[in-house]
């Protein structure tokens, strides 16, 4: 978890059952609360003119989000949607600004937690710019099997559906379907019960 849960608690927090599909924040909002994940997953999204989804990132448990607008005026420039029932931690925005700087150490997590997360998104816009469905794929698999420091071959099970792998890499569902299976005959990745081991 990015911050002590009882901490966030006795400094005022409150959790918040939050339904599927729910937005938490929406796209050009401002900035209110600190959230962080108690339990389940939420999708960090924009969407285009025409409907299509992009999603960002899908943090889970322990993770939080939105944590960037917390220090300046902007409003929000995505959404953050309930992917699954999620119970998710809100701190008003004052009282986390009084709780890092009584605590810098807590500052210093949160900047390298959000240059993490940074990182990831410089990685995604990398490969955006590939035509190859396969290095798409293949490059976030890899990223996120060193994230959870997976290390021995099908040994990391992605957790996420071809859908939101679709729109995490910008592709269309049958590529990544195709792709995925394209994968599986290369002896890169395996199919069971619909999961994929990478």
């Amino acid at each position: 978890m990015v911050i002590c849960e009882d901490l966030l608690f006795s400094h005022g927090a409150t959790a918040q059952i939050i339904n599927s599909q729910e937005y938490i924040f929406q796209e050009g909002t401002t900035s209110k609360f600190y959230f962080q994940i108690k339990k389940g997953t939420v999708k960090i999204n924009n969407f285009t003119v025409d409907g299509k989804e992009f999603i960002h990132g899908l943090p889970f448990d322990g993770h939080c989000f939105g944590e960037s607008y917390i220090f300046t005026q902007t409003p929000y420039g995505v959404n953050a949607i309930a992917v699954i029932e999620c119970e998710v931690i809100k701190l008003e925005k004052e009282k986390f600004v009084q709780l890092l700087l009584s605590s810098p150490h807590l500052f210093l997590k949160i900047n390298k937690y959000t240059a993490e997360r940074l990182h990831f998104r410089y990685l995604i816009s990398t490969f955006l710019c590939e035509t190859d469905p396969l290095i798409r794929i293949t490059k976030l698999l890899n990223y996120m099997k060193g994230y959870f420091k997976c290390v021995d071959k099908y040994s990391f099970i992605v957790p996420y559906t071809r859908t939101q792998l679709a729109s995490l890499t910008g592709l269309r569902i049958e590529t990544v379907i195709r792709t995925i299976k394209k994968m599986e005959i290369y002896g890169h990745a395996k199919i069971i019960d619909r999961k994929i081991y990478y």
